[in-house]
């Protein structure tokens, strides 16, 4: 079994890094099952083509605008999840989007893609997310090593 979980963001515009900060934290806090491949995907779009292909699995994490209050967690699944690119916070998700569209064209799709997501304070310029996003980073690591473990690749904390 292949399991990606994917991290993008812009880590210059504050919360718009999230998923860039939350995969680098989930590296340094858990072992992670031989199986699970995580990437820093930061803004790239048609160049994660190859990493992604044939992932049965495909977690991602990014900043979302879903009408919530800043620093709501979301999940998203299945046929949620290019749904909501269609409405984007940030150009990188159009590139995902059209990553998502050529894997299904190719027959190399995941089987299953979740989005974990958190509702962004600031997309000011700067490198490190607001308290309020900050503040909500251990739930993010908790929806994705529950779902890692729901999967059958739980991950161990090293603290």
């Amino acid at each position: 079994m292949r399991v990606v979980v994917l991290g993008i963001g812009n880590v210059l515009m504050s919360d718009e890094g999230i998923g860039v900060h939350a995969v680098d934290a989930l590296q340094k806090r858990f072992a992670l099952h031989d199986d699970v491949e995580v990437i820093d995907g930061g803004t790239t779009g048609m160049e994660l083509l190859p990493d992604l292909e044939g992932a049965q699995y495909l977690v991602v994490i990014d900043a979302v605008r879903v009408g919530k209050p800043a620093g709501s967690v979301v999940r998203l699944e299945g046929d949620e999840v290019p749904a909501f690119f269609k409405t984007k916070l940030s150009p990188h998700q159009v590139g995902l989007s059209d990553v998502l569209a050529a894997l299904r064209f190719s027959g190399g799709a995941p089987d299953h893609v979740i989005l974990i997501g958190v509702q962004p304070a600031s997309l000011d310029m700067g490198m490190d997310l607001s308290p309020t996003v900050a503040a909500r980073m251990d739930e993010v690591l908790d929806l994705v090593t529950t779902e890692l473990a729901t999967i059958g690749v739980p991950a161990r904390a090293l603290v």
